[in-house]
């Protein structure tokens, strides 16, 4: 039996023992493959080494894969997942037959890109570049935590092309995360050909360059792979990386060094001939007979981790005061820090910290803060990663750097079912004078896609405090989204503000701080204010105008809905695109409940220029004056009176 850990000298036996174990894990790997007619067999092959090594010796449980202070190992490059499953199973996570019989079979775990489903993978990847950002994230968790675990990152070597990567780098050097470990698989070759001719990198001076420990072995060589982990296993200076010299679809003579074995399967023939290589029969009949079967067995279980957070004493905000919500969020934040002293919280930042008002938090908690420069996609999967592990997670960027941006590592914190708080500001029209390419008018479309993440678009200071206190107790992904400019605090009819006193921020719940059955507008984030003065203003010539705010633009209260439909006529105000945003949410609802009302949208309908966001608004018909003109006209043209 192999021990686990890197304290003690590899023994010829066990080399021995390892090299026979990489045989025959690599039949399995063309078996699989070959069945599936798809795959990659030839970074697989190339990369076995290192996986049976890893999966071997790093302090892991097969028998209990998700045990809370196991190492982490992250694989990036997760297109080579017939490696891993069959290094998987050689390590005793899963049965070997299972994988090699299901391999890229609907309802099977054993996808053709790692996933978090088959026990001992710890990060769906598929997307190059993300694995180390990840595992920076867990590497941070284990600092979070005061835990001793190692995270180890297996990587390619055309993916350091990509910038996250760099960012990612650059992060774990100043966080000065020693037990951090990547080994890259030095293969020298990609999809379409060599990395000389594709896009020639140097991955040493790269590392170098960002503040790395660079250390250099045979990939293929157990021992050398073994003492190259155990000394970055024992350095305390640095994070290393491994460059491991190896060759695309070794050891068969055909596939050596051939980058067309990269993402090719073998065809009949050249199956027979790889196996007879390798000395191994040949299995295609045998496990093409189950694979006829679909795939019935286990899968692991995985979810977001919910986190015990006390909420702290809200904050009300009177009329009198003059403030913007993201000074709300910021002020909500230092008071769940002071709420949860001995919880570890960790905000991260993109260089916008006094923007985003996250200075209260990293003064209270410097420890605490993380903060990435201008590097929003390693922010985005680092910070993901690290909700995983058990400590509450904030990141706060504007909106088109937090959503826009990052749009695909969002994504990927939503399969990898993380539990990011993400607090984006300066959304919408509402960013100002930063001009159109700052205006990020989809910061509910963007999350529209996914499966799991909630979406919260505070109205006012008042409801961006209960609202974030709210979020941090919730398990999963949240976005809470809302603009720059001070707004004024909505009241209610009785002129005290409606989201004070004892009010409970509720999600998906609807609000109506207004009451009327000639129109129903329903509001949302930023335009509340102006769309409640609007209905005052139309009370006055006699429209009762309801006023229902939205916070949670994704799921609708039932019965609010049903109460708005029940209006002569029906109106969305937002600062977003209609098409996709509140508006959309509406007309979905109407439709799929076969509800008839006369419905309009109103919102931002093409970028706007530079200017104060008070102009901005106007000028898209987003002001008091506009909207209240809107509901004039929508009653004349419907010949209401």
């Amino acid at each position: 039996m192999i021990e686990r850990g890197f304290g003690v000298p590899i023994d010829d036996q066990t080399v021995a023992d390892l090299s026979e174990r990489a045989r025959i894990a690599r039949g399995r790997v063309l078996t699989m493959t070959t069945l599936a007619d798809s795959g990659h067999p030839g970074g697989s092959f190339s990369a076995m080494e290192i996986l049976l090594t890893l999966y071997h010796f790093a302090r892991l449980r097969p028998e209990q894969p998700q045990w809370p202070d196991r190492d982490r190992v992250v694989v990036s490059n997760g297109h080579i997942s017939p490696g891993v499953y069959t290094a998987l199973a050689d390590a005793g996570f899963l049965p070997a037959e299972e994988a090699v019989a299901h391999f890229r079979q609907a309802t099977s775990p054993f996808e053709g890109h790692v996933e978090r489903s088959v026990p001992g993978v710890e990060w769906s990847t598929g997307n190059l570049g993300q694995g180390l950002s990840a595992a920076v994230g867990f590497a941070l968790g284990a600092r979070f935590l005061g835990k001793g675990w190692h995270t180890f990152a297996v990587m390619s070597d055309a993916e350091q092309n990509k910038g996250q990567v760099g960012e990612a780098r650059r992060l774990a050097a100043v966080k000065g995360l020693t037990d951090l470990t990547v080994v890259v698989d030095w293969n020298h070759m990609q999809l379409s050909g060599t990395t000389q001719e594709i896009l020639p990198i140097d991955v040493a001076a790269g590392f170098r360059a960002d503040g790395w420990r660079v250390v250099e072995c045979d990939g293929h060589d157990f021992r050398a792979l073994y003492e190259a982990l155990a000394e970055a296993v024992r350095d305390r200076w640095a994070p290393t990386a491994i460059l491991a010299r190896t060759h695309m679809g070794h050891p068969v003579s055909f596939m050596t060094d051939k980058w067309q074995f990269h993402g090719k399967a073998l065809t009949a023939d050249e199956y027979r001939l790889a196996m007879a290589e390798l000395g191994l029969p040949e299995q295609l009949e045998r496990f093409g007979a189950m694979r006829a079967e679909p795939y019935r067995g286990p899968r692991q279980s995985f979810g977001p981790p919910h986190v015990d957070v006390a909420t702290g004493t809200s904050r009300e905000y009177s009329a009198d005061d003059k403030t913007d919500n993201r000074s709300a969020w910021g002020k909500a934040l230092v008071d769940l820090a002071a709420a949860n002293p001995n919880l570890p919280i960790a905000v991260f930042d993109c260089d916008l910290v006094g923007s985003v008002k996250t200075d209260g938090f990293q003064k209270a908690r410097p420890d605490g803060f993380v903060e990435c420069g201008v590097g929003e996609h390693n922010a985005a999967a680092t910070s993901g990663a690290l909700s995983t592990t058990g400590v509450l997670t904030f990141w706060s960027d504007f909106g088109v750097f937090g959503v826009d941006e990052p749009y695909n590592q969002q994504r990927l914190n939503d399969i990898n079912r993380a539990s990011l708080k993400l607090v984006v500001t300066h959304c919408g029209l509402d960013v100002g004078e930063d001009g159109k390419t700052h205006q990020c008018l989809d910061y509910v479309a963007a999350f529209r896609d996914f499966f799991g993440w909630k979406v919260i678009v505070p109205a006012d200071p008042n409801q961006t405090d209960r609202a974030v206190r709210a979020a941090a107790n919730m398990a999963g992904n949240v976005a809470i989204c809302m603009g720059r400019s001070k707004l004024p605090v909505v009241l209610a009819e009785d002129d005290v503000p409606a989201f004070g006193g004892d009010y409970a921020f509720r999600y998906g719940g609807i609000d109506w701080v207004r009451d009327g059955r000639d129109v129903a507008v329903l509001a949302m984030g930023t335009v509340v204010g102006a769309a409640v003065s609007a209905a005052d203003e139309l009370r006055q010539a006699g429209v009762h105008v309801g006023v229902g705010v939205v916070a949670c633009p994704l799921e609708l209260d039932e019965d609010a809905m049903r109460r708005a439909s029940s209006a002569r006529l029906l109106v969305t105000v937002e600062d977003h695109s209609p098409r996709t945003g509140l508006g959309a949410s509406v007309a979905e609802w109407l439709a799929l409940n076969a509800v008839a009302v006369p419905f309009r949208r109103l919102g931002v309908t093409s970028y706007q220029s530079s200017g104060a966001a008070k102009e901005l608004l106007a000028l898209a018909g987003l002001d008091a004056h506009g909207i209240a003109e809107s509901l004039r006209a929508a009653r004349g043209d419907l010949g209401l009176t």
